[in-house]
């Protein structure tokens, strides 16, 4: 085993098989930076040119894009507000918030380095998997992995930072909608409203930017501020280091957690993060619990550690027994046989140099990666005091252009902007995002495996399983502390009456809206629930009680809001005056994205960009004469380029002016 790691180390003294490892290093990390994008589109670009390398080279090539995608992607995540990919939208609670105090460049530098060190340690996993893994893995069945995804959603929970009524409830309604399109038990479309499109479900990315990146955009572009709220980065990449060392756990945790998530199918790098950033704030102690989604580095270690950890997880199942774990090791799969290499057991034996070559190069980009993100970052860390309607410009093509890409039907724009309004309404009565998102990443794994489980085990037989005793005890245990958390404070209360813990946003807002919010949560539920009795035993196994339990939390919100409306009585003048001017800024938002997807679906992505920047600049941004000129072209130039050296496909109008 030593001499065939030895062997591949030795080929990459050889420049070309070096080359070809630089080349998807910087493929990876530009794709990372285009929000949206992610792993899959990084090996999906370079896969049809490994067609005339040799099999080394052809590794080096896909696995140095795959190794540092999930480096670059902070960068937007950080300093724009909107996710790189899915897996980095868990940066937007410690990492964006860490940038709109000045405190940038101490985010990334967290980030790139707990990135850096978390693909080390995803490659040490990797390795050490090769004579471990099999048993371990062959050990877990539908019971456990059904059990491990009901505890990722469940630490939703942990999440919601004192709501976790409304927590809860947006992790089920991400759940629900993750059911839309085929049924994987059965032959049926599910909520589908006849509708050809939505039979193959809502793809993620789209789903992500909409309920995050949209959002951001509805409550930003109309305000014509910077996202940093002070006027300098600070001097902070020397400190950001030394945060990661000092929480050297977090690194450790983060990085196994992310090994995990990316060996068991289905689970993958978002729900991954989400659960190493739940178990760093689970296992802070007292006072330190406050600090996470206000700017606390542990907020970034650990997802940070956990992100390229799960790429090299991913490559487990897909080595050692062709199963891949992920999209992007789905397409790696293909690049193995496409050279005769079967994944499985026997490419130990056969194959064993290529192994090694893969976890070779996985280390090797994750620390190169790294370093050139210290390298780009400082110059893109302006991005962070840019007013944001002169980066609105150009982000939303990029934004529609990224979720665009996996469905590649227009039909998908409605559907983000409809999420970004909801994104929005979660944003500002503070219903956390990142429950839905996990439930929605989670829904389809969590259908399989019950399915399975409930057809293969009689109930008796697998509650009482070991491994299913003991993620059944780690469930119950952080549930019963929350619980604990919340009704403590209404005993302390001095007039008895409870405390409600929802922390608002600085402006002002309606509770009359709140009430409407938790009221369309539950015709949403009590609706699919209806729906759902039309489909097949196996198909509407799990919508019932989703819908139900969906339907039940809605009500217990509603009550809350009720008891609220009571305790704070009618707002003021003064309030209801904030109230309808925040409005006006979302309405006005709204509108112009609006307009935007109107002018794409006639003219096309391309023509609408040099039609809608131009007056977007001229009319919201307050822009001058030459970048109102100069801006769009800048923005038309970068779709093309895109398009004819990134395989990146944008969308045709209905008139179509050959561009």
């Amino acid at each position: 085993m030593w001499d065939a790691a030895i062997t591949a180390l030795g080929s990459f003294l050889d420049p070309s098989t070096l080359l070809f490892l630089m080349l998807g290093v910087l493929a990876g990390l530009i794709v990372g930076v285009i929000p949206g994008l992610g792993g899959t589109a990084a090996v999906a670009i370079l896969l049809p040119f490994i067609f005339v390398l040799e099999p080394t080279q052809a590794m080096a090539l896909l696995i140095g894009s795959v190794a540092v995608v999930h480096s670059s992607d902070t960068i937007s995540s950080v300093l724009i507000g909107i996710p790189g990919s899915a897996s980095a939208s868990v940066l937007l609670l410690d990492g964006h918030e860490m940038a709109k105090q000045g405190k940038a460049a101490r985010a990334l530098s967290i980030a790139f380095l707990s990135s850096m060190l978390g693909g080390v340690i995803g490659a040490i996993g990797l390795t050490i998997a090769i004579p471990l893994a099999r048993p371990l893995v062959l050990a877990f069945g539908s019971p456990e992995i059904f059990m491990l995804t009901v505890l990722g959603i469940s630490l939703t929970a942990l999440l919601s930072k004192g709501n976790l009524l409304k927590g809860v409830l947006a992790g089920v309604f991400g759940v629900l909608l993750g059911q839309v399109g085929a049924a994987p038990t059965s032959p049926d479309y599910r909520f589908t409203f006849d509708s050809l499109f939505l039979t193959e479900g809502l793809d993620l990315v789209a789903v992500a930017l909409g309920i995050f990146g949209i959002a951001e955009i509805i409550a930003l572009v109309a305000r014509r501020t910077a996202i940093s709220n002070v006027a300098s980065l600070g001097s902070g990449w020397g400190e950001g280091i030394r945060d990661v060392l000092q929480n050297w756990t977090h690194v450790l945790r983060g990085g196994l957690i992310g090994i995990w998530a990316g060996v068991l199918p289905g689970v993958g790098a978002t729900a991954g993060t989400w659960m190493a950033y739940g178990q760093a704030q689970a296992t802070a102690k007292g006072k330190d619990k406050k600090k996470f989604g206000k700017g606390d580095p542990r907020g970034i270690i650990a997802p940070e550690s956990a992100n390229n950890a799960v790429e090299a997880g991913d490559l487990i199942p897909t080595l050692l027994f062709g199963i891949p774990g992920g999209a992007p090791a789905a397409l790696l799969l293909g690049a193995l046989l496409i050279y005769g290499i079967e994944p499985g057991p026997r490419m130990i034996t056969n194959n064993l140099d290529v192994i090694y070559v893969i976890i070779w190069s996985f280390a090797i980009a994750s620390v190169v990666g790294s370093i050139l993100c210290f390298l780009m970052a400082k110059p893109l860390s302006k991005l962070a005091f840019i007013r944001f309607p002169l980066l609105a410009a150009g982000l939303i093509p990029i934004l529609f252009m990224s979720g665009f890409q996996e469905v590649r039907q227009l039909e998908i724009f409605p559907i983000m902007l409809a999420l970004g309004l909801l994104g929005w309404l979660m944003k500002i009565y503070s219903i956390p995002r990142a429950p839905f998102l996990i439930g929605f990443v989670l829904s389809i794994p969590l259908e399989r495996y019950y399915y399975l489980t409930a057809n293969l085990y009689e109930f008796s037989e697998w509650a009482m399983r070991p491994g299913v005793l003991v993620m059944a005890a780690i469930l119950a245990a952080p549930l019963v502390w929350a619980l604990y958390r919340k009704i403590r404070p209404g005993k302390a209360a001095a007039d008895g009456a409870p405390v409600d813990e929802d922390a608002l946003n600085d402006a002002p807002v309606s509770n009359v809206w709140r009430l409407a919010l938790s009221i369309g949560f539950l015709i949403v539920f009590v609706s699919a629930y209806f729906m759902a009795q039309s489909f097949s035993d196996a198909a509407r196994l799990l919508p019932n009680i989703v819908t139900i339990l969906g339907a039940a939390l809605s009500v217990g919100a509603i009550i809350l809001d009720l008891q609220r409306m009571k305790r704070e009585g009618p707002p003021s003048a003064e309030d209801k005056a904030a109230w309808r001017a925040q409005l006006r800024i979302a309405a006005l938002s709204t509108a112009w994205l609006v307009a935007f997807v109107a002018l794409t679906y006639v003219f096309g992505l391309v023509v609408c960009a040099a039609i809608f920047a131009p007056i977007f600049l001229w009319r919201v941004a307050n822009a001058r004469w030459r970048t109102i000129v100069l801006y769009p072209i800048v923005i038309v130039a970068v779709l093309l380029v895109m398009r004819e050296f990134l395989g990146v496909v944008l969308p045709i109008g209905y008139i179509y002016l050959g561009v």
